[in-house]
């Protein structure tokens, strides 16, 4: 814009709407931060029934149903079979894993299997953060028993548990619901705009929408190939907690790069059981490492173009930036609303602010 241009667009009027918006945005954080421990598992829910859309919508189409009541507490009932039997199905491994490794770590510790120097420092710090006997407690359920011998602590730490199990039914509640009243839900959100600017906002939130749906859903798909791949890879090499580990990276690949934080998990386990001496730290990392380049070499180059395209929204770095400043201003709910809001103020830039209509 020339500066004749830029004086005629920035005019009072303009000015003023943008400093009330900017007050509203400001009292909407500010509200959000103080009631986030009850919005969560709303924000959450929300999430979580946006991914499952696509689920509902098949089952829709599978069983003939002209509503969405029957689908959409079809698709949370399958979603909760899968993951319950996932960990029916590797609970127990992963407690006898983790027995072995506090086994390996009560054997160096109490002087009865010989510890390497190098390995010393790696030792105090997993016993000092990890605690794989709390860990392995705590799955195995024994936590229980160990809360009835502290005695007045047992009605604080039962409520904790109580309100924890609470919030997490109260999440699966929300996805049900929003996900039978979807519809309506996203048509609620369209009359919320005045009807003047209606048909132009539509046209950035579509926008927004196209490219939430490319990164959120396609990347999930892309996830859930990484998870897979990971887990066969850790489990053909041979490392301990090969399944969590797996499952951990593909949860993380929806961040971009942040798969790699994982390698720092994958030594520790590789440094402590090489202590037993039937394997070599250097040999089984190393297979690990193989595991991550040829599992990110399907990813990067099979699966992400078929799945996601060309096209890939926003840059890698602007969703990590994205990500930090709306995690560090809200937390968690700013983190699950980093790329939509995000998304949306960069649409609405480059359409109204950076390349305005007369």
């Amino acid at each position: 814009m020339s500066v004749q241009e830029t004086q005629h667009f920035w005019n009072i009027d303009r000015i003023m709407k943008l400093i009330i918006g900017l007050a509203i945005a400001t009292v909407l954080i500010l509200l959000i931060r103080y009631l986030s421990d009850v919005l969560l598992p709303f924000f959450v829910a929300c999430f979580i029934a946006y991914m499952l859309q696509p689920l509902v919508e098949f089952n829709r189409r599978l069983i003939h149903e002209k509503g969405r009541v029957i689908s959409s507490i079809l698709s949370v009932l399958e979603v909760l079979a899968v993951v319950a039997g996932i960990t029916y199905l590797f609970l127990p491994n992963v407690i006898k894993e983790l027995d072995v490794m506090n086994g390996i770590i009560h054997d160096v510790t109490s002087g009865k299997r010989p510890m390497p120097k190098e390995y010393t420092d790696i030792i105090n710090w997993v016993q000092s953060q990890l605690r794989p006997d709390d860990i392995k407690s705590q799955l195995s359920e024994l936590h229980i028993s160990s809360l009835i011998s502290k005695g007045t602590s047992l009605l604080n730490e039962s409520i904790s548990v109580i309100l924890d199990v609470l919030e997490w039914a109260l999440t699966v509640i929300y996805v049900m619901f929003i996900l039978i009243d979807y519809p309506q839900i996203s048509r609620g959100f369209k009359l919320i705009i005045p009807h003047q600017y209606r048909a132009d906002a539509m046209v950035v939130v579509r926008e927004v929408q196209s490219s939430m749906n490319r990164y959120f859903r396609g990347q999930g798909i892309v996830a859930l190939g990484a998870m897979v791949l990971y887990c066969i890879g850790f489990s053909i090499v041979g490392l301990p907690l090969a399944i969590p580990m797996g499952i951990l990276v593909g949860v993380l690949y929806m961040i971009p790069y942040f798969q790699y934080v994982t390698l720092i998990p994958v030594a520790i386990i590789c440094a402590i059981f090489s202590l037993n001496g039937s394997v070599s730290f250097l040999s089984l990392f190393g297979s690990c490492l193989l595991v991550y380049l040829v599992s990110q070499s399907i990813c990067d180059y099979i699966l992400t173009p078929h799945i996601m395209g060309k096209e890939m929204g926003m840059n890698a770095a602007l969703i990590l930036l994205s990500l930090s400043i709306w995690g560090s201003l809200l937390g968690i709910i700013g983190m699950i609303i980093a790329l939509p809001v995000s998304s949306l103020l960069m649409a609405y830039y480059e359409r109204y602010i950076s390349n305005p209509r007369p």
